[in-house]
Protein backbone atom coordinates (compact mmCIF):
# COMPACT_ATOMS: atom_id res chain seq x y z
CA UNK A 1 0.00 0.00 0.00
CA UNK A 2 2.93 2.33 0.65
CA UNK A 3 3.85 2.15 -3.04
CA UNK A 4 0.39 3.48 -3.91
CA UNK A 5 0.87 6.37 -1.52
CA UNK A 6 4.39 7.07 -2.82
CA UNK A 7 3.10 7.43 -6.37
CA UNK A 8 0.26 9.65 -5.22
CA UNK A 9 2.57 11.87 -3.15
CA UNK A 10 4.97 12.22 -6.08
CA UNK A 11 2.09 13.34 -8.32
CA UNK A 12 0.81 15.84 -5.78
CA UNK A 13 4.11 17.34 -4.62
CA UNK A 14 6.98 16.11 -6.77
CA UNK A 15 8.70 15.00 -3.56
CA UNK A 16 9.76 11.57 -2.24
CA UNK A 17 7.48 10.03 0.36
CA UNK A 18 8.26 11.06 3.97
CA UNK A 19 8.12 8.59 6.84
CA UNK A 20 4.55 7.38 7.20
CA UNK A 21 2.67 4.49 8.75
CA UNK A 22 -0.05 2.95 6.60
CA UNK A 23 -1.50 -0.52 6.57
CA UNK A 24 -4.33 -2.87 7.30
CA UNK A 25 -6.45 -5.54 5.65
CA UNK A 26 -7.79 -4.37 2.30
CA UNK A 27 -10.69 -6.79 2.61
CA UNK A 28 -12.20 -4.43 5.16
CA UNK A 29 -14.26 -3.44 2.09
CA UNK A 30 -15.55 -6.09 -0.35
CA UNK A 31 -15.31 -6.14 -4.13
CA UNK A 32 -12.52 -6.49 -6.68
CA UNK A 33 -11.35 -2.87 -6.67
CA UNK A 34 -8.73 -1.69 -4.17
CA UNK A 35 -11.04 0.83 -2.54
CA UNK A 36 -9.50 0.41 0.91
CA UNK A 37 -6.03 1.06 -0.50
CA UNK A 38 -7.29 4.18 -2.28
CA UNK A 39 -9.01 5.37 0.89
CA UNK A 40 -5.96 4.81 3.08
CA UNK A 41 -3.61 6.44 0.59
CA UNK A 42 -5.75 9.53 -0.05
CA UNK A 43 -6.28 10.08 3.69
CA UNK A 44 -2.55 9.61 4.33
CA UNK A 45 -1.72 12.07 1.54
CA UNK A 46 -3.95 14.75 3.05
CA UNK A 47 -2.49 14.14 6.50
CA UNK A 48 1.05 14.32 5.13
CA UNK A 49 0.19 17.64 3.45
CA UNK A 50 -1.03 18.93 6.83
CA UNK A 51 2.22 17.72 8.42
CA UNK A 52 4.26 19.73 5.91
CA UNK A 53 2.38 22.87 6.96
CA UNK A 54 3.17 22.12 10.60
CA UNK A 55 6.87 21.96 9.71
CA UNK A 56 6.62 25.46 8.23
CA UNK A 57 5.35 26.60 11.62
CA UNK A 58 8.31 25.03 13.38
CA UNK A 59 6.20 22.26 14.89
CA UNK A 60 7.37 18.65 14.76
CA UNK A 61 4.45 16.73 13.24
CA UNK A 62 5.47 13.25 14.37
CA UNK A 63 4.98 10.20 12.19
CA UNK A 64 1.87 10.50 10.04
CA UNK A 65 -0.37 7.46 9.83
CA UNK A 66 -3.58 6.16 8.27
CA UNK A 67 -5.37 2.99 9.31
CA UNK A 68 -7.23 1.04 6.64
CA UNK A 69 -10.23 0.19 8.84
CA UNK A 70 -10.65 3.85 9.84
CA UNK A 71 -10.23 4.89 6.21
CA UNK A 72 -12.99 2.49 5.19
CA UNK A 73 -15.30 3.96 7.83
CA UNK A 74 -14.49 7.51 6.70
CA UNK A 75 -15.33 6.62 3.09
CA UNK A 76 -18.74 5.44 4.26
CA UNK A 77 -19.27 8.23 6.78
CA UNK A 78 -22.79 9.01 5.59
CA UNK A 79 -23.83 5.38 6.15
CA UNK A 80 -22.65 5.52 9.78
CA UNK A 81 -24.32 8.85 10.61
CA UNK A 82 -27.08 8.80 13.22
CA UNK A 83 -29.12 11.61 14.75
CA UNK A 84 -30.69 10.82 18.12
CA UNK A 85 -29.94 7.19 17.37
CA UNK A 86 -31.77 7.12 14.03
CA UNK A 87 -30.31 6.92 10.50
CA UNK A 88 -30.54 10.08 8.42
CA UNK A 89 -33.11 10.47 5.63
CA UNK A 90 -32.68 8.27 2.57
CA UNK A 91 -30.55 10.30 0.13
CA UNK A 92 -31.96 8.62 -2.98
CA UNK A 93 -34.95 10.06 -4.81
CA UNK A 94 -37.87 7.74 -5.61
CA UNK A 95 -37.01 7.60 -9.32
CA UNK A 96 -33.24 7.26 -8.84
CA UNK A 97 -31.74 3.93 -9.72
CA UNK A 98 -30.70 1.41 -12.36
CA UNK A 99 -33.11 0.61 -15.19
CA UNK A 100 -32.96 -2.12 -17.78
CA UNK A 101 -33.05 -0.73 -21.31
CA UNK A 102 -33.63 -2.70 -24.50
CA UNK A 103 -29.91 -3.40 -24.89
CA UNK A 104 -28.35 -2.87 -21.47
CA UNK A 105 -28.59 -0.79 -18.31
CA UNK A 106 -28.86 2.89 -17.55
CA UNK A 107 -28.77 4.79 -14.25
CA UNK A 108 -31.02 7.80 -13.68
CA UNK A 109 -29.99 10.27 -10.97
CA UNK A 110 -33.15 11.92 -9.66
CA UNK A 111 -32.16 13.07 -6.17
CA UNK A 112 -33.02 16.67 -7.07
CA UNK A 113 -36.48 17.63 -8.28
CA UNK A 114 -35.14 19.40 -11.36
CA UNK A 115 -33.33 16.22 -12.39
CA UNK A 116 -36.46 14.14 -11.79
CA UNK A 117 -38.44 16.62 -13.90
CA UNK A 118 -35.83 16.37 -16.67
CA UNK A 119 -36.17 12.58 -16.75
CA UNK A 120 -39.95 12.76 -16.93
CA UNK A 121 -39.86 15.41 -19.66
CA UNK A 122 -37.21 13.56 -21.71
CA UNK A 123 -39.14 10.27 -21.54
CA UNK A 124 -42.61 11.78 -21.73
CA UNK A 125 -43.84 10.01 -18.62
CA UNK A 126 -45.35 10.93 -15.24
CA UNK A 127 -43.20 10.74 -12.11
CA UNK A 128 -43.81 7.08 -11.33
CA UNK A 129 -41.24 4.32 -11.26
CA UNK A 130 -43.55 1.99 -13.14
CA UNK A 131 -43.89 4.44 -16.03
CA UNK A 132 -40.16 5.13 -16.19
CA UNK A 133 -39.34 1.41 -16.06
CA UNK A 134 -41.70 0.60 -18.91
CA UNK A 135 -40.53 3.45 -21.14
CA UNK A 136 -36.81 2.82 -20.57
CA UNK A 137 -37.28 -0.86 -21.39
CA UNK A 138 -38.48 0.07 -24.87
CA UNK A 139 -35.46 2.24 -25.69
CA UNK A 140 -31.75 1.67 -26.02
CA UNK A 141 -29.59 2.76 -23.11
CA UNK A 142 -27.88 5.31 -25.37
CA UNK A 143 -31.24 6.81 -26.36
CA UNK A 144 -32.23 7.22 -22.71
CA UNK A 145 -28.87 8.69 -21.69
CA UNK A 146 -28.85 11.13 -24.59
CA UNK A 147 -32.46 12.29 -24.08
CA UNK A 148 -32.08 12.82 -20.32
CA UNK A 149 -28.78 14.69 -20.61
CA UNK A 150 -30.18 16.89 -23.40
CA UNK A 151 -33.12 17.76 -21.15
CA UNK A 152 -30.74 18.95 -18.41
CA UNK A 153 -30.88 15.77 -16.36
CA UNK A 154 -28.27 13.34 -15.13
CA UNK A 155 -27.96 9.82 -16.52
CA UNK A 156 -25.36 7.27 -17.58
CA UNK A 157 -25.51 4.01 -19.48
CA UNK A 158 -23.46 1.08 -18.24
CA UNK A 159 -20.27 0.74 -20.28
CA UNK A 160 -17.49 -1.79 -19.96
CA UNK A 161 -13.97 -0.69 -19.11
CA UNK A 162 -12.92 -1.30 -22.71
CA UNK A 163 -15.80 0.78 -24.06
CA UNK A 164 -14.89 3.63 -21.72
CA UNK A 165 -11.22 3.58 -22.65
CA UNK A 166 -12.23 3.84 -26.31
CA UNK A 167 -14.76 6.62 -25.65
CA UNK A 168 -13.59 10.20 -26.42
CA UNK A 169 -14.12 11.22 -22.80
CA UNK A 170 -12.36 8.14 -21.52
CA UNK A 171 -9.44 9.00 -23.77
CA UNK A 172 -9.44 12.60 -22.50
CA UNK A 173 -9.39 11.50 -18.87
CA UNK A 174 -6.59 9.00 -19.54
CA UNK A 175 -4.26 11.93 -20.25
CA UNK A 176 -5.07 13.78 -17.02
CA UNK A 177 -3.24 13.41 -13.69
CA UNK A 178 -5.31 12.37 -10.68
CA UNK A 179 -4.72 15.91 -9.40
CA UNK A 180 -3.29 18.87 -11.28
CA UNK A 181 -1.71 21.74 -9.37
CA UNK A 182 -0.52 24.77 -11.30
CA UNK A 183 0.48 28.36 -10.66
CA UNK A 184 -1.88 30.72 -12.50
CA UNK A 185 -0.77 34.13 -11.23
CA UNK A 186 1.78 36.11 -9.30
CA UNK A 187 1.49 37.13 -5.66
CA UNK A 188 3.90 37.81 -2.80
CA UNK A 189 4.72 35.07 -0.33
CA UNK A 190 2.04 34.42 2.27
CA UNK A 191 2.60 34.79 6.00
CA UNK A 192 0.86 32.16 8.11
CA UNK A 193 -1.26 33.23 11.07
CA UNK A 194 0.30 32.12 14.36
CA UNK A 195 -1.34 28.81 15.25
CA UNK A 196 -0.56 25.33 16.48
CA UNK A 197 -2.74 23.77 13.77
CA UNK A 198 -1.76 23.24 10.12
CA UNK A 199 -4.43 25.55 8.67
CA UNK A 200 -4.99 27.83 11.64
CA UNK A 201 -6.07 31.28 10.40
CA UNK A 202 -6.58 30.08 6.80
CA UNK A 203 -9.95 31.17 5.38
CA UNK A 204 -11.67 28.67 3.10
CA UNK A 205 -14.72 29.61 1.04
CA UNK A 206 -16.62 26.52 -0.08
CA UNK A 207 -19.01 26.72 -3.06
CA UNK A 208 -19.88 23.06 -3.38
CA UNK A 209 -22.63 20.47 -3.44
CA UNK A 210 -22.60 16.71 -2.91
CA UNK A 211 -20.22 15.05 -2.22
CA UNK A 212 -16.55 15.49 -3.11
CA UNK A 213 -16.41 19.26 -2.53
CA UNK A 214 -18.03 19.14 0.93
CA UNK A 215 -15.63 16.35 1.93
CA UNK A 216 -12.75 18.64 0.93
CA UNK A 217 -14.02 21.40 3.21
CA UNK A 218 -14.66 18.95 6.04
CA UNK A 219 -11.04 17.76 5.91
CA UNK A 220 -9.66 21.31 5.80
CA UNK A 221 -11.84 22.29 8.78
CA UNK A 222 -10.44 19.37 10.79
CA UNK A 223 -6.94 20.75 10.28
CA UNK A 224 -7.89 24.16 11.62
CA UNK A 225 -9.20 26.09 8.60
CA UNK A 226 -11.96 28.67 8.98
CA UNK A 227 -14.45 27.17 6.51
CA UNK A 228 -17.62 28.89 5.32
CA UNK A 229 -19.91 26.87 3.08
CA UNK A 230 -21.99 29.09 0.81
CA UNK A 231 -25.21 27.78 -0.68
CA UNK A 232 -28.54 29.32 -1.66
CA UNK A 233 -31.86 29.13 0.15
CA UNK A 234 -33.78 28.13 -2.99
CA UNK A 235 -31.49 25.29 -4.05
CA UNK A 236 -32.28 21.70 -3.04
CA UNK A 237 -30.12 19.81 -0.58
CA UNK A 238 -29.74 16.18 0.42
CA UNK A 239 -30.18 16.35 4.21
CA UNK A 240 -28.16 13.24 5.10
CA UNK A 241 -25.12 14.45 3.18
CA UNK A 242 -25.48 18.03 4.42
CA UNK A 243 -25.47 16.78 8.01
CA UNK A 244 -22.54 14.44 7.43
CA UNK A 245 -20.22 16.79 5.54
CA UNK A 246 -20.92 19.99 7.50
CA UNK A 247 -18.59 19.12 10.40
CA UNK A 248 -16.49 22.06 11.53
CA UNK A 249 -17.96 24.52 9.02
CA UNK A 250 -20.25 27.52 9.12
CA UNK A 251 -23.12 27.58 6.65
CA UNK A 252 -24.42 30.67 4.83
CA UNK A 253 -26.79 31.50 1.99
CA UNK A 254 -25.84 33.85 -0.86
CA UNK A 255 -28.04 34.22 -3.95
CA UNK A 256 -25.54 34.21 -6.79
CA UNK A 257 -28.31 34.87 -9.32
CA UNK A 258 -28.65 38.42 -7.97
CA UNK A 259 -26.34 41.42 -8.31
CA UNK A 260 -26.29 41.84 -4.53
CA UNK A 261 -25.39 38.19 -4.01
CA UNK A 262 -22.52 38.38 -6.48
CA UNK A 263 -21.26 41.52 -4.75
CA UNK A 264 -21.34 39.67 -1.42
CA UNK A 265 -19.45 36.74 -2.94
CA UNK A 266 -16.85 39.11 -4.36
CA UNK A 267 -16.30 40.59 -0.91
CA UNK A 268 -15.93 37.13 0.64
CA UNK A 269 -13.42 36.06 -2.01
CA UNK A 270 -11.38 39.25 -1.61
CA UNK A 271 -10.52 38.16 1.95
CA UNK A 272 -10.38 34.39 1.40
CA UNK A 273 -7.23 32.29 1.21
CA UNK A 274 -8.79 29.25 -0.46
CA UNK A 275 -11.80 28.74 -2.72
CA UNK A 276 -13.18 25.22 -3.19
CA UNK A 277 -15.84 24.97 -5.88
CA UNK A 278 -17.68 22.15 -7.63
CA UNK A 279 -19.88 24.02 -10.09
CA UNK A 280 -19.81 22.57 -13.56
CA UNK A 281 -16.71 23.75 -15.50
CA UNK A 282 -17.29 27.27 -16.79
CA UNK A 283 -20.34 28.01 -14.61
CA UNK A 284 -18.59 30.42 -12.25
CA UNK A 285 -16.73 32.07 -15.12
CA UNK A 286 -20.07 32.97 -16.69
CA UNK A 287 -20.93 35.13 -13.66
CA UNK A 288 -17.50 36.73 -13.44
CA UNK A 289 -15.58 34.33 -11.18
CA UNK A 290 -13.37 32.36 -13.55
CA UNK A 291 -9.75 31.53 -12.58
CA UNK A 292 -8.33 34.63 -14.27
CA UNK A 293 -10.85 36.95 -12.60
CA UNK A 294 -10.23 35.27 -9.23
CA UNK A 295 -6.46 35.64 -9.56
CA UNK A 296 -6.96 39.36 -10.21
CA UNK A 297 -9.51 39.80 -7.44
CA UNK A 298 -7.48 37.95 -4.80
CA UNK A 299 -3.79 37.48 -5.68
CA UNK A 300 -2.43 34.57 -3.69
CA UNK A 301 -5.72 32.67 -3.67
CA UNK A 302 -5.68 28.87 -3.83
CA UNK A 303 -8.51 27.61 -6.06
CA UNK A 304 -9.68 23.99 -6.06
CA UNK A 305 -11.93 23.12 -9.01
CA UNK A 306 -13.75 19.78 -8.80
CA UNK A 307 -15.78 18.26 -11.64
CA UNK A 308 -17.36 14.99 -12.63
CA UNK A 309 -15.77 14.10 -15.96
CA UNK A 310 -12.65 16.27 -16.06
CA UNK A 311 -11.72 19.65 -17.50
CA UNK A 312 -11.16 18.59 -21.09
CA UNK A 313 -12.95 16.36 -23.59
CA UNK A 314 -16.54 16.37 -24.95
CA UNK A 315 -18.07 15.69 -21.52
CA UNK A 316 -16.17 18.38 -19.62
CA UNK A 317 -19.38 20.31 -18.90
CA UNK A 318 -21.62 17.29 -18.33
CA UNK A 319 -23.49 16.87 -15.07
CA UNK A 320 -22.26 13.90 -13.15
CA UNK A 321 -22.23 12.17 -9.80
CA UNK A 322 -20.19 9.35 -8.32
CA UNK A 323 -22.76 6.68 -9.18
CA UNK A 324 -23.00 7.89 -12.79
CA UNK A 325 -19.25 7.97 -13.30
CA UNK A 326 -19.07 4.40 -12.00
CA UNK A 327 -21.61 3.38 -14.68
CA UNK A 328 -19.90 5.32 -17.46
CA UNK A 329 -16.35 4.19 -16.79
CA UNK A 330 -16.82 0.44 -16.48
CA UNK A 331 -16.58 0.16 -12.71
CA UNK A 332 -20.19 -0.97 -12.20
CA UNK A 333 -20.00 -3.38 -15.13
CA UNK A 334 -16.86 -5.03 -13.75
CA UNK A 335 -18.50 -5.17 -10.33
CA UNK A 336 -21.45 -6.99 -11.88
CA UNK A 337 -19.23 -9.57 -13.56
CA UNK A 338 -17.24 -10.14 -10.36
CA UNK A 339 -20.43 -10.66 -8.36
CA UNK A 340 -22.18 -12.72 -11.03
CA UNK A 341 -24.99 -10.18 -10.98
CA UNK A 342 -27.35 -9.25 -13.78
CA UNK A 343 -27.36 -5.49 -13.23
CA UNK A 344 -24.75 -2.90 -12.24
CA UNK A 345 -22.83 -3.45 -8.99
CA UNK A 346 -21.25 -0.29 -7.55
CA UNK A 347 -18.22 0.11 -5.34
CA UNK A 348 -18.77 -0.59 -1.62
CA UNK A 349 -18.56 3.15 -0.95
CA UNK A 350 -18.97 6.37 -2.91
CA UNK A 351 -15.23 6.12 -3.24
CA UNK A 352 -14.81 8.44 -6.22
CA UNK A 353 -16.44 11.26 -4.26
CA UNK A 354 -14.63 10.62 -1.01
CA UNK A 355 -11.21 10.04 -2.56
CA UNK A 356 -11.54 13.15 -4.73
CA UNK A 357 -12.45 15.15 -1.63
CA UNK A 358 -9.46 13.97 0.39
CA UNK A 359 -7.10 14.38 -2.57
CA UNK A 360 -8.42 17.89 -3.19
CA UNK A 361 -7.72 18.72 0.46
CA UNK A 362 -4.17 17.39 0.02
CA UNK A 363 -3.73 19.52 -3.11
CA UNK A 364 -5.09 22.61 -1.33
CA UNK A 365 -2.72 22.20 1.60
CA UNK A 366 0.20 21.62 -0.77
CA UNK A 367 -0.74 24.81 -2.62
CA UNK A 368 -1.04 26.78 0.63
CA UNK A 369 2.47 25.61 1.51
CA UNK A 370 3.71 26.87 -1.85
CA UNK A 371 2.09 30.26 -1.33
CA UNK A 372 4.25 30.51 1.80
CA UNK A 373 7.50 29.28 0.25
CA UNK A 374 7.11 30.61 -3.31
CA UNK A 375 4.15 32.98 -3.44
CA UNK A 376 1.74 32.95 -6.38
CA UNK A 377 -1.90 32.17 -7.08
CA UNK A 378 -2.57 28.45 -7.49
CA UNK A 379 -5.25 26.25 -9.04
CA UNK A 380 -5.88 22.59 -8.28
CA UNK A 381 -8.08 20.57 -10.62
CA UNK A 382 -9.53 17.14 -9.88
CA UNK A 383 -12.40 15.05 -11.22
CA UNK A 384 -14.37 11.97 -10.26
CA UNK A 385 -13.49 10.37 -13.59
CA UNK A 386 -9.80 11.08 -12.99
CA UNK A 387 -10.03 9.51 -9.55
CA UNK A 388 -11.78 6.53 -11.12
CA UNK A 389 -8.93 6.13 -13.60
CA UNK A 390 -6.46 6.24 -10.69
CA UNK A 391 -8.46 3.60 -8.78
CA UNK A 392 -8.49 1.42 -11.90
CA UNK A 393 -4.70 1.74 -12.16
CA UNK A 394 -4.21 0.24 -8.68
CA UNK A 395 -5.10 -3.24 -9.88
CA UNK A 396 -7.52 -5.69 -8.32
CA UNK A 397 -7.83 -7.85 -5.22
CA UNK A 398 -9.83 -10.92 -4.34
CA UNK A 399 -13.47 -10.09 -3.76
CA UNK A 400 -14.11 -11.15 -0.17
CA UNK A 401 -17.38 -10.48 1.70
CA UNK A 402 -16.65 -8.31 4.70
CA UNK A 403 -18.28 -7.87 8.09
CA UNK A 404 -16.28 -5.38 10.12
CA UNK A 405 -17.07 -3.70 13.42
CA UNK A 406 -16.53 0.09 13.15
CA UNK A 407 -18.21 1.02 16.44
CA UNK A 408 -14.99 2.10 18.16
CA UNK A 409 -14.44 4.65 15.36
CA UNK A 410 -17.69 6.50 16.08
CA UNK A 411 -18.30 9.39 18.47
CA UNK A 412 -21.35 11.23 19.78
CA UNK A 413 -21.56 15.03 19.69
CA UNK A 414 -24.24 17.68 20.11
CA UNK A 415 -25.30 19.37 16.88
CA UNK A 416 -27.97 21.69 15.53
CA UNK A 417 -29.79 18.55 14.39
CA UNK A 418 -29.72 16.75 17.73
CA UNK A 419 -27.35 14.24 19.28
CA UNK A 420 -25.20 13.14 16.35
CA UNK A 421 -23.18 9.95 15.95
CA UNK A 422 -20.42 10.40 13.38
CA UNK A 423 -17.17 8.80 12.23
CA UNK A 424 -14.17 10.28 14.01
CA UNK A 425 -11.79 12.28 11.85
CA UNK A 426 -9.35 9.93 10.16
CA UNK A 427 -5.58 10.36 9.87
CA UNK A 428 -2.87 10.30 12.52
CA UNK A 429 -0.93 13.56 13.06
CA UNK A 430 0.65 13.53 16.55
CA UNK A 431 1.86 17.15 16.37
CA UNK A 432 -1.67 18.49 15.86
CA UNK A 433 -4.35 15.79 15.95
CA UNK A 434 -7.12 16.71 13.50
CA UNK A 435 -10.48 17.59 15.05
CA UNK A 436 -13.64 19.51 14.30
CA UNK A 437 -14.31 22.49 16.55
CA UNK A 438 -18.07 21.99 16.29
CA UNK A 439 -20.62 19.72 14.64
CA UNK A 440 -22.64 20.54 11.53
CA UNK A 441 -24.71 23.71 11.51
CA UNK A 442 -28.14 23.99 9.94
CA UNK A 443 -28.05 25.24 6.32
CA UNK A 444 -27.91 29.03 6.18
CA UNK A 445 -27.57 29.37 9.97
CA UNK A 446 -24.56 31.70 9.77
CA UNK A 447 -23.97 35.16 8.36
CA UNK A 448 -21.97 35.21 5.14
CA UNK A 449 -18.92 36.97 6.55
CA UNK A 450 -15.49 36.16 7.90
CA UNK A 451 -14.88 35.96 11.61
CA UNK A 452 -11.53 36.58 13.22
CA UNK A 453 -9.38 33.41 13.45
Amino acid sequence: MEDVLAGLWQTLTGDPLPAVGVGGDENVLPGPFRVAAAATSSIAAATLAAAELLKLRGIEPGVVGADTRHAAAAFRSEAHLRVDGEPGPNPWGPLSGDYRAADGWVKLHCNYRRHEAAVCWALGVPASRESVTKTVAAKTAAEVESAVVAAGGAAALMRSREEWLAHPQGEAVADLPVAELRRIGDAPKRLLYDSGRPLGGVRVLELTHVLAGPVTGRVLAAHGANVVHVGAAHLPRIPLLTMDTGQGKRSSFVALDTEGGRARLKKLISRADVLVQSFRPGALARIGFGPEQLAELRPGLVIADLSAYGWQGPWARRRGFDSLVQLSSGIAEEGARAAGAEGPVPLPAQALDHATGWLAAAAVMTAVRRTVTEGGTWQARLSLAGTGRWLDSLGRKESVPSEVDFSDLLEDVDSDYGRMTRVKMAGVLPGAPPRWDHASHLPGADTAMWHLP
